[in-house]
């Protein structure tokens, strides 16, 4: 049995693009995408230079059985537009709690697509959720943007390590009851 015959199909249709689980032929795309410095930059995990088999790894991670991510692909395929267009995940924590994060591809930068994500999966709660917790780079007011206008609150400010900026960068935290 492929590993792709175990993961659960969970598929949220917005009107702009479906929210699909990673598949390994999302590889390429993601690899290119993530790659690119404008995005890795504002992540926490992903390097610059991305080194070969990286986003094979990510995705086979997000595969397996025993993951704490739930990773979905924007793929605006079913109405013309790109099959991979950004990802957006929820990580599992402690007391029915999750943190989301997303990236966007910078050709669908601006078009209200990452704002799209976050509330089509807030309204899913696919996790079930009752508390949902972000954070984000002070230098990405886009971002935060997002966040407080999916109707995030401001907790505070902290720091995280990013990988392509080899520093640590502060950031600011925010959480949504569900």
């Amino acid at each position: 049995m492929k590993i792709e015959e175990l993961v659960p199909e969970t598929l949220i249709a917005t009107e702009r693009f479906d929210l699909r689980p990673i598949r390994a032929s999302d590889s390429g795309l993601v690899g290119l995408y993530a790659g690119d410095e404008r995005v890795a930059r504002f992540t926490s995990s992903i390097p610059h230079p991305m080194p070969p088999g990286t986003a094979e790894a990510f995705i086979a991670r997000v595969m397996d059985l025993e993951h704490p991510e739930d990773v979905w692909v924007l793929d605006g395929t079913r109405i013309g537009g790109g099959e991979v267009m950004g990802l957006i995940g929820l990580t599992r924590m402690d007391r029915s709690q999750s943190e989301i994060g997303y990236w966007i591809a910078p050709a669908y930068w601006n078009s209200g697509l990452a704002s799209a994500a976050v509330m089509a999966l807030l309204d899913a709660n696919p996790q079930e959720s009752s508390t949902i917790f972000a954070s984000v780079f002070q230098d990405n007011a886009s971002s935060a943007r997002v966040l407080t206008n999916c109707g995030f609150r401001y907790l505070g400010d902290a720091e995280s390590f990013s990988v392509a900026r080899k520093a640590t960068v502060p950031t600011w935290t925010y959480s949504r009851t569900v």
